[in-house]
């Protein structure tokens, strides 16, 4: 059974305007995403855009989109509309891939779409690598998560979890061992289930931590991890990440 890769694209962004339609070596970062995408196993790619401008420099390249409204208030919510636009049926396969990814392992696709096939309990698949510093450990742009025993998400949070309590009571000087894990931003759905998503209430804890995953989980609904010892490639979310890109997808002297 295949599945669809669906890549939301806004044109607004406070630290980066106009962040996919970026140039990277000659093309926008959108299409450099979609590119990636399509070395995966999807049955087809489709970049939801914002913007006819975005819907535009895909279609000059080949890559298929679907123009949404552009006042959602979230990715999902722009990808519950592409799912209507697109015809998906309530069991079929959706894997949300970031629009800032241009360096997404099509791999790692794959693994969360399989997944999600295999775990007919979740509603969510998702996909998490070990951590390997304290300071990323720390840091509160660093999703963190922790797993039952059966590879379903107990929680995710921006500070550090698990808490060594022992190991940190002088400060945290060391990762507690299994090493803690860092959620990556790509996720599977089932097209009915993200439909119906954009319309579950917030939840308290999803406002406080600022992560919409928590949602799911408040409303108990169930998100598989796949865990990969992969760094996931560098995303895209300021002028400095840009350039660093830039220069990967530079031609070697």
């Amino acid at each position: 059974m295949g599945f669809t890769v669906l890549i939301p694209a806004r044109l607004a962004s406070s630290r980066l305007p106009d962040k996919p339609l970026a140039d990277i070596a000659g093309l926008p970062m959108v299409v450099r995403v979609a590119q990636r995408a399509e070395q995966s196993g999807a049955a087809q790619v489709v970049v939801a855009a914002d913007s006819p401008r975005i819907a535009d420099a895909c279609s000059r390249h080949g890559v298929r989109a679907v123009l949404t409204r552009a006042d959602h208030p979230s990715g999902s919510d722009r990808l519950a509309e592409a799912c209507e636009h697109l015809g998906l049926g309530g069991d079929d396969l959706v894997v949300n891939v970031q629009g800032d990814e241009p360096l997404i392992d099509p791999a790692l696709i794959d693994a969360v779409a399989a997944l999600l096939r295999e775990r007919p309990q979740a509603s969510m698949s998702t996909a998490a690598h070990p951590i390997a510093s304290v300071e990323e450990f720390l840091s509160t742009n660093v999703v963190k998560t922790v797993l039952q025993s059966d590879g379903l998400a107990l929680y995710f949070s921006r500070a550090p979890i698990p808490w060594w309590r022992d190991g940190n009571a002088g400060g945290v000087q060391a990762l507690p061992d299994p090493a803690p894990l860092r959620h990556i931003g790509i996720y599977g759905y089932r097209a009915g289930f993200l439909r119906d998503f954009p319309r579950m209430p917030q939840a308290p804890v999803e406002s406080c931590e600022a992560l919409e995953q928590l949602r799911a989980l408040w409303h108990g609904h169930r998100i598989a991890v796949h865990v990969t010892l992969a760094d996931p490639g560098a995303g895209v979310d300021t002028p400095e990440d840009l350039e660093r890109v830039r220069r990967l997808f530079a031609p070697a002297d």
